[in-house]
């Protein structure tokens, strides 16, 4: 039997605890940014504990700016980071990505000359776009063309450029943009492998980047361009990372090339099968990654739909895949490797307009229809027509970007990006079915544009320096003859 002393300490103690356990809960509902604060990362403890001490309220107001300011700061370095990182990937598409894939798919003895051009693009180009290419594609308003006022990298620096990305150095935007410049030429070599003279290719390549590029890439992404969706175009067209800009116009002028320069020595009676397919997997799995960067990165921020973009991206790849390797599968009775890679690829192409503009499920339908549509133009068109497109560059490239632009009118949603207001209608699906004509207007424009412009630069060209090769120099093969040397030393 216990004592009342003890009773009452007990009793005592019952009831502090109470008091002390209520007076915690009451508190907690009081202030309940207070607990949680002290421990997310996204707030620092040291500004919690600024808010929370007592003070003048000039000296509120001044902490709450800094706080603000370290905010915007680590934004900024987030999305930073995650641009350079997509520039990088970018790069890496053209070499090693694109040099592997069209370096297998060549002759043995093209090996390195493909390969060169890929990677003379990348100096050349990056040097063009330091003097006046980023300036014409970037800078002024109007509607075709960008001005001079950033000739010489003028004004690029760390500070954003507020019209197109701002919590970006616009010397990170620069960079990031400069990726693409380089990679679009070197998608046209696909077409006139094995027969162009390296020359004829550097000439030519400058000046379509130029005459070519930088007026389109003005066009739909540059401020005022005529096809810009967001910043004040005639005819709003919707590509969020290159499908007009890239893709119809290397596509086009492939085609283009490949009808000038003519069919190689042999073609097609002498079988010219690709000498490495491991070459290019390997180069294609390597595209594929650094699309992620093309067409993510062109969110130029790391948020939502970058997101949202990189899930569309990989969806659309891996439908095309299937559906291309399915046609060769119902045509041949088995699928190749060299489909199942081509396919992916015609899958990256046609979502990439769309990537920043659709959800999961309609980016594999893109992909499935891109797919199949390529199959078909790779092996039925090409063959009917007779063109020598040897790295099929039009019906992959030219043929997926036209269907990525158009279906990118049909399947764009103001809820994935609301990009002309929000809550304002994108694309069909969402009963806009009128974008359906602008992405018409901007694949003729791409289509008009890369003809017209690649046959002028051929002819002009070709009188000054010639473009294709002799007859016994193609067939001794371009790596000896146009640079002396050879991708493999099979002495024993």
């Amino acid at each position: 039997m216990k004592c009342a002393g003890c009773r009452c300490s007990f009793g005592l103690g019952l009831v502090l605890g109470t008091i002390l356990l209520s007076a915690v809960a009451l508190t907690a509902q009081q202030t309940p940014a207070v607990m949680p604060s002290l421990l997310s990362p996204k707030v620092p403890l040291r500004a919690t504990l600024l808010l929370e001490t007592p003070g003048p309220a000039s000296t509120v107001t001044d902490k709450l700016a800094q706080l603000d300011k370290e905010v915007k700061a680590a934004q900024s370095s987030a999305d930073n980071a995650w641009m350079l990182v997509s520039a990088a990937l970018v790069l890496m598409m053209t070499g090693p990505g694109l040099a592997l894939f069209y370096g297998g798919l060549v002759r043995r003895k093209n090996t390195l000359a493909i390969m060169m051009q890929s990677f003379a693009l990348m100096a050349l180009i990056t040097v063009m776009w330091a003097l006046v290419g980023y300036s014409l594609c970037f800078g002024g308003s109007g509607p075709v063309i960008g001005g001079f006022e950033h000739a010489f990298l003028r004004g690029v620096g760390a500070e954003p450029n507020a019209d197109y990305a701002g919590t970006i150095p616009q010397m990170t935007f620069m960079v990031y943009q400069l990726m693409f410049a380089v990679i679009t030429p070197a998608l046209i070599t696909g077409a006139t492998a094995e027969r162009m003279k390296f020359s004829g290719t550097v000439l030519f390549m400058v000046l379509w980047f130029l005459v070519v590029y930088a007026p389109l890439a003005h066009m739909v992404w540059g401020k005022g361009g005529l096809l810009n969706a967001a910043l004040g175009g005639r005819f709003p067209t919707l590509d969020f990372a290159g499908g007009t800009v890239v893709h119809i116009s290397s596509g086009v002028s492939a085609l283009v090339c490949a009808l000038y320069l003519g069919k190689r020595t042999g073609y097609p009676k002498q079988p010219m099968p690709p000498h490495s397919l491991v070459l290019s997997f390997i180069g294609a799995c390597l595209l594929w990654v650094g699309w992620f960067g093309f067409n993510a990165g062109s969110a130029l921020a790391a948020g939502s739909l970058a997101s949202s973009a990189f899930v569309a991206t990989h969806f659309g790849a891996a439908a095309a895949a299937l559906s291309w390797s399915a046609a060769e599968w119902i045509k041949n009775g088995r699928a190749s490797a060299l489909g199942a890679i081509s396919g992916a690829v015609a899958g990256l192409v046609a979502i990439t307009p769309a990537a920043g503009f659709v959800s999961p499920m309609p980016a594999l339908v893109i992909g499935a229809i891109a797919g199949a549509v390529c199959f078909v133009m790779v092996t039925k068109v090409k063959a009917a027509f007779g063109y020598d497109d040897a790295l099929d560059a039009f019906g992959v490239h030219g043929a997926g970007g036209t269907i990525g632009a158009l279906l990118t009118g049909v399947f764009a949603q103001q809820v994935i990006n609301p990009i002309f207001g929000v809550g304002k209608a994108v694309g069909g699906l969402d009963g806009h079915w009128g974008q359906l004509g602008n992405q018409l207007v901007g694949v003729l424009v791409a289509w008009a544009f890369a003809l017209v412009g690649t046959i002028v630069l051929l002819k002009i060209v070709d009188l000054l320096v010639g473009l294709r090769v002799p007859e016994e120099h193609e067939v001794e093969g371009l790596d000896i003859t146009q640079h002396g040397e050879e991708a493999y030393n099979l002495e024993t």
